[in-house]
């Protein structure tokens, strides 16, 4: 009821209501409305408003009021961070801390499945819809992502260092970065440390001289251990720790039992992983198959740790897993998808425990396909645990006292088994891409004690072809019950990157005829042809660059590197919260119990989920190859002046990117200090070429070189090329075809970036690193 005074009009208490009740501003016109007031009343009106705005209990300005510092219903704002529970927090982007003081908070609620275009985090600018809390304590307002702008470009991560006279500067963590410091004046230090890692907001620019900055938000020292996977989590917005309430719902899970599962705690399964892995969720069991109609087949059981019955749909525990997608590896840490109670404990198929899991039992014919599989929700009990090297000893004449007594009843079969499969994969010819992986080992200080690459072991491929035909198993089954599913996919290379490579094959005379469909089959008969060959290394790369990037997608189109029609993540739901809804659908299309996915998932949404959790995938890529990057950069900062071995690992028109053997560190050798002369940028050669001398730097070259400058927070490294052209390379140099129209040309003290006038580059541009960026961590799932 609209209250009154004795006079017919309004008193003061329900025009606040009013305007209180209408968050943003409203107009006279608009309170008058609502009140029934005449052209008359307005005088008395704006008298009254006044009033109200001087002593402070509404806002007045121009034509409009409001309640003081109320925010209007849509406002851009900037992300600033998380609550307790992990919820994102924001701040008004236009903001007056001196007139109106701290700015109000925005609790962002995140819908659990984001829509394109709103899956936001910490340092984002995004326009919401807001509304009142209404609430005493927490944040005033609470709002929902409309759309989100592109990262704000005012903040940037980096190492405070302290100067003798107040304040500092900040040096960047980003390599494109690392050589812009900005100014921080002594008030603006927000108390930051020599050495701490803090975020920037830039203030002020200047045409000459630094930037200048202000410390918005100290995230420690980059001196204490474990700091360069830090500024990687950091700068990449992976989230740290969980919300309160999923680790309250980790906290009260409880162990799976018998009720609704079949008992498989009999069957000997085992689990074999790198010595160093914490959670253990797949483990295997084969034997040969008794049916007399499979004579000299086999039966393979593979049983993966049963998530969905503890992480279930909607709550904060999955929550929290789609919001990171997936466990990021650094090498001094894990910043798991799953709290520790479930992903270490619970769902860890520890032997002698009795664990929850969902088994796929395959039936293996002769010649290594697969006839026929059945999905199974069990209780089991891992009989022991094993690590690669362990179980390959065996095999070979070595058991210990754990594989002794388990080699011929446990490991012969599943070696048998995988020489069985293996058949049929040689068949299949996937792509033959299997590249040495460098993994740092670390001191206790956390800093890089060496680099290694360890030994590809059959028991290895064992383990990744089991996972494969589980992952098959489970894209099938589902196909098979008309469910919607998350696929793994791998689209074909296309039409340019196919010519490109043939015009690079056909600069080292190496046939490359492709006729018919586009199959794998095409790229291994090249590797083969050149395998032992000073070629092969180069010829790798270039393939390896030809092809796609894997990804996650609700719409089946196959996976190419594995040559398959079907292929879905099923044996790392600990880790990957695409295997978790592959789960979930299968829990649902066989009816197995609690944990199902949704009535309401559809296509639709899951391609939402999957187009998120691609894009973590590349995120933690990207963070695990920069801490990579930072650690052998300050594990290298004292060696300036030192010669190191190399490749020639990536070729670009800033100059040569070379990778050092023993340690895998990439760094540039700048175009300009590669001689008194032109070098031409050829795109299809993968090569500099000097216009006058014709000495040609390749891709896949071996090189001496000279560390001259290293910068560890960016993780950034230059050399210096000791050895001459003809030192480069075993294989023939053959000077350019003249004919051929150059795509780049730089000179000693040019920017690398200055063209010829008479001829324009070609568009493309190789990349300067080699990484298969299609491999997904660990054993699980084969190569892609």
């Amino acid at each position: 009821m609209k209250r009154k005074n004795d006079h017919g009009f309004p008193d003061r208490q329900a025009i606040v209501a009013f305007i209180k009740a209408h968050p943003g501003k409203v107009g006279t016109r608009d309170i008058a409305r609502e009140f029934g007031l005449k052209n008359a009343d307005r005088i008395e009106l704006k008298r009254i408003l006044r009033e109200l705005a001087d002593d402070g209990t509404i806002k007045k300005k121009r034509h409009t009021v409001s309640e003081p510092d109320a925010l209007p219903p849509t406002l851009v704002a900037d992300i600033t961070g998380r609550d307790a529970d992990g919820e994102l927090i924001a701040s008004p982007s236009e903001w007056d801390e001196v007139e109106s003081g701290e700015p109000p908070k925005i609790l962002i609620e995140m819908p659990r499945r984001p829509k394109p275009g709103t899956a936001a985090g910490v340092g984002d600018r995004a326009l919401l819809r807001i509304e009142p809390t209404g609430e005493d304590e927490g944040p005033a307002y609470r709002g929902r992502i409309i759309k989100v702008f592109d990262k704000a470009k005012s903040r940037i991560l980096g190492v405070f260092r302290a100067l003798p006279e107040g304040g500092g500067r900040l040096v960047p963590v980003d390599k494109k970065s690392a050589d812009r410091e900005l100014n921080i004046a002594a008030a603006d230090t927000r108390g930051a440390q020599d050495g701490d890692l803090v975020s920037v907001d830039i203030v002020r620019t200047r045409s000459f001289g630094l930037a200048s900055g202000r410390v918005k938000e100290k995230l420690g020292s980059v001196k204490s251990e474990k700091a360069i996977s830090l500024i990687a989590i950091y700068a990449h917005d992976i989230p740290l720790n969980f919300s309160s309430a999923a680790e309250r719902e980790a906290e009260a899970a409880e162990p799976a039992n018998l009720k609704g599962r079949e008992d498989w705690r009999d069957v000997p399964l085992v689990t074999i992983d790198p010595p160093d892995a914490k959670d253990h969720d797949d483990a295997v069991h084969a034997q040969a198959d008794p049916d007399p109609n499979n004579k000299g087949g086999f039966i393979v059981d593979v049983a993966i740790a049963d998530v969905s019955f503890y992480v279930r749909p909607g709550t904060a525990l999955d929550r929290d897993a789609l919001d990171r997608g997936n466990s990021v590896y650094f090498p001094d840490r894990v910043v798991p998808m799953l709290p520790e109670r479930i992903s270490n404990n619970l769902c860890s198929l520890v032997p002698g425990e009795p664990r929850g899991a969902l088994a796929v039992r395959m039936i293996i014919a002769p010649d290594g396909r697969k006839k026929s599989h059945s999905f199974h929700r069990i209780l089991m009990r891992s009989a022991a645990k094993l690590s690669y090297a362990q179980a390959q000893a065996a095999i070979d004449g070595r058991p210990d006292d754990t594989t002794g007594p388990l080699l011929d009843p446990t490991l012969r079969p599943l070696y048998a088994a995988y020489a069985c499969v293996k058949r049929a994969r040689d068949e299949r010819d996937p792509l033959n891409l299997d590249l040495p992986e460098r993994k740092i080992l670390l001191k206790s200080d956390g800093t890089v004690d060496r680099v290694v690459v360890p030994e590809r072991l059959d028991a290895h491929k064992l383990i990744e072809e089991f996972m494969i035909l589980a992952n098959v198993a489970a894209a099938e089954m589902l196909e098979k019950k008309s469910l919607p599913l998350i696929y793994r996919v791998h689209d074909e290379p296309t039409l340019e990157k196919v010519h490109a490579l043939s015009e690079f094959l056909e600069t080292l005379d190496v046939p490359f005829t492709k006729s018919g469909a586009l199959r794998p089959t095409l790229f291994n008969r090249v590797l083969a042809q050149l395998e032992g060959h000073d070629y092969y290394p180069l010829v790798s790369e270039v393939v390896l660059r030809a092809q796609a990037q894997a990804e996650y997608s609700s719409e089946n189109y196959g996976h190419f590197g594995l040559n398959l029609r079907r292929y879905a993540h099923f044996t790392s739901p600990i880790r990957r919260y695409a295997d978790l809804v592959v789960h979930r659908a299968l829990v649902r299309a066989l009816g197995l119990g609690e944990g199902a996915l949704p009535d309401s998932e559809t296509p639709e949404t899951l391609s939402e989920v999957a187009a998120h959790i691609s894009l973590t995938e590349r995120r933690a890529m990207k963070a695990e190859r920069e801490t990579v990057d930072r650690l052998i950069a300050h594990h290298l900062a004292d060696r300036i002046g030192a010669t190191f071995q190399g490749r020639v690992s990536g070729v670009t028109r800033a100059g040569l990117f070379v990778k050092l053997s023993d340690t895998g560190a990439d760094g540039l050798i700048p175009i300009r200090s590669l001689g008194a002369e032109y070098f031409n940028y050829d795109e299809s050669r993968h090569a500099l070429i000097g216009t006058r001398s014709g000495t040609m730097y390749q891709l896949g070259d071996i090189v001496d070189v000279r560390l001259i400058e290293a910068a560890p927070v960016a993780g950034a490294l230059r050399f210096e090329l000791l050895s001459s052209a003809s030192e480069t390379s075993p294989r023939d140099r053959r000077r350019p075809n003249p004919q051929r129209r150059p795509s780049f040309k730089a000179h000693p003290g040019r920017s690398p970036d200055k063209k010829r006038k008479s001829s324009k580059p070609k568009s493309g541009k190789a990349k300067g690193k080699g990484k298969n960026k299609g491999k997904s961590k660990g054993k699980k799932g084969g190569a892609w």
